[in-house]
């Protein structure tokens, strides 16, 4: 598509599109959006008009990492495709890859609603779902027997009621979701760190992790495993739990998730002012995130594959990722206030920035700033 069309799609969604969805329910726009994109994923005409306008491919962004080959470094976080919906559309609509999730053991309602709002100012979301999903087995059954043109990695997650609170239990519920799920995926993300769930985030400590990564450790599987943490640790609560990933299967990193620190500078406290739950996506999480991608990529170099996530809104953003040491980057917020468009404006950026810069593919950027 020539530039004039990519530019006419991004100020139509800026001036015309959002300012009319940011009228409605978030959530309920989210529902549409899912809908819409099973239709346009569904036929080969669908796939191939979404590709035409918004995917954008080069070769300086191609990478194999962990034997996955990756067109590009931009991925949907987990989060947004809860229930593995979107994978045939999303690779038309230009990411190199897609997590999916997150998935728990039993199927989970999530928390009452309003669990979704918008916050203008502060370019973020408040987030309280609640890990709103169908269950493993149920998606189990959706992913069997499909292919997929993009990487699809898989995030699992506990159960969201009381039943999983007890430590062993939690571990259960982990270890049924990974077992149903493994081998559909061509990774797989154990996320400890949902803030919106039953009983807080108990793996998140150093002795409960060692006793899930355990556990995990016993199925047999070939596929690479993630495990995806907070943004709210410090360095020396993020080196406590290297310590114990270094004992396991563990072989790459999503940092980070949602926010609870709601006295952050970048949040505008007349936004949130009403809001008394959830965790918070988008800006509010950008430096702190980054500060750990650095942290980490600094203490263990090549040892974890890191996956950056937070706050990322352009090129730029993605760039200062992984120059901070992310080889991969994913993002939904931004998406969801700048539009489809910007997946393939991120693509199209990274190659004028790694030009700028004199590199020749995008992996020799990754941890320069380290």
């Amino acid at each position: 598509m020539s530039c004039g069309l990519k530019t006419f799609h991004r100020v139509a969604y800026q001036r015309v599109l959002k300012p009319i969805l940011f009228c409605f329910d978030p959530e309920m726009v989210h529902d549409v959006f899912t809908f819409i994109g099973r239709k346009l994923g569904a036929t080969k005409f669908g796939r191939a008009a979404t590709a035409w306008m918004y995917r954008y491919q080069h070769s300086m962004l191609e990478q194999t990492i962990l034997g996955i080959r990756f067109a590009n470094p931009i991925g949907l976080g987990a989060g947004f495709d809860k229930n593995a919906l979107l994978t045939d559309i999303m690779p038309s609509v230009g990411f190199g890859f897609e997590e999916a999730g997150s998935i728990t053991g039993e199927p989970c309602e999530g928390n009452p609603k309003p669990r979704l709002w918008r916050l203008p100012k502060s370019r973020g979301l408040v987030v309280y779902y609640g890990l709103k999903n169908d269950g493993c087995e149920a998606i189990a059954r959706r992913l069997r027997g499909k292919r997929f043109d993009f990487p699809l990695g898989v995030s699992v997650a506990k159960t969201n009621d009381q039943s999983t609170v007890e430590v062993e239990k939690g571990i259960d519920d982990y270890e049924k979701a990974f077992r149903a799920l493994h081998e559909f995926a061509d990774y797989v993300t154990v996320n400890i760190s949902c803030p919106n769930a039953f009983g807080g985030e108990p793996f998140t400590t150093p002795e409960r992790l060692d006793c899930l990564l355990d556990r995990l450790d016993k199925i047999t599987t070939s596929k690479p495993i993630f495990l995806k943490l907070p943004v709210d640790i410090s360095n020396d609560e993020l080196d406590a739990l290297v310590t114990v990933m270094l004992k396991h299967r563990v072989r790459g990193v999503v940092v980070s998730n949602l926010t609870k620190k709601r006295d952050r500078k970048e949040i505008n406290q007349d936004e949130i002012r009403n809001i008394s739950k959830g965790g918070i996506s988008g800006k509010p999480t950008f430096e702190a995130s980054n500060d750990l991608i650095k942290h980490l990529y600094k203490t263990t170099g090549h040892r974890f594959v890191i996956i950056g996530i937070g706050g990322v809104f352009c090129a730029q953003d993605a760039y200062e990722k992984i120059r901070c040491g992310a080889s991969l980057v994913q993002l939904i917020t931004g998406m969801i206030f700048e539009g489809p468009q910007l997946i393939g404006d991120i693509n199209r950026g990274l190659v004028e920035l790694l030009k700028r810069d004199g590199f020749k593919n995008i992996s020799e950027a990754v941890g320069v700033d380290a």
